[in-house]
């Protein structure tokens, strides 16, 4: 079997299991095949569907429009953070019905750099819709994890790591799964 072949057989057990991966960089490729595949999960039946995160960094503009999906869909989405969740991912993860972190899950509360080259004019009215991005990512994030706005933008702001136990005394995770003992 070709890696190919392999990776497309896991993924497709996967969604027969009512799980979606969100892996890697939220670009516009990973927030269409998520939105896509929740989506379809959501027509297909009225069982909750669990979102995987291992998501380090993205577009807030993404993250806002899956947030949309998310909380627009008729079945409930579980999250499961394994490794990292960071900027736009952490939006993502906000809104889901229930937020459950493995230990050993990293988030990283910081938003999203962007590089461009343009002329002044089109520069200010971009740090302008900018601006109305993060405000509305933040005011969203308080909101589905009970935490004032401010309180969100400081943290992010600052560009805040926290483990799985800070991010639950903060609001953004719902429980902390262990492994059973082993012995």
């Amino acid at each position: 079997m070709h890696d190919g072949d392999w990776s497309h057989s896991l993924a497709q057990r996967l969604f027969e299991q009512r799980v979606v991966v969100l892996t890697g960089r939220l670009d516009d490729m990973t927030a269409n095949r998520v939105s896509a595949e929740l989506m379809t999960l959501d027509a297909q039946g009225d069982d909750a569907v669990t979102l995987r995160i291992d998501c380090a960094d993205g577009s807030l503009a993404l993250a806002l429009t899956l947030m949309d999906v998310i909380e627009l869909l008729g079945v409930p989405v579980h999250a499961l953070c394994m490794g990292q969740v960071g900027g736009a991912a952490v939006g993502v993860l906000s809104v889901c019905h229930h937020r459950a972190s493995m230990p050993s899950t990293r988030c990283t509360w910081r938003e999203p750099t962007t590089q461009f080259e343009t002329s002044a004019r089109a520069a200010e009215q971009w740090v302008q819709l900018r601006a109305e991005e993060r405000r509305r990512f933040t005011e969203r994030v308080a909101a589905a994890i009970g935490q004032a706005p401010a309180a969100v933008a400081e943290v992010f702001g600052r560009g805040i790591f926290m483990s799985a136990e800070e991010a639950s005394d903060f609001g953004l995770i719902d429980e902390i799964r262990r492994s059973p003992s082993r012995g």
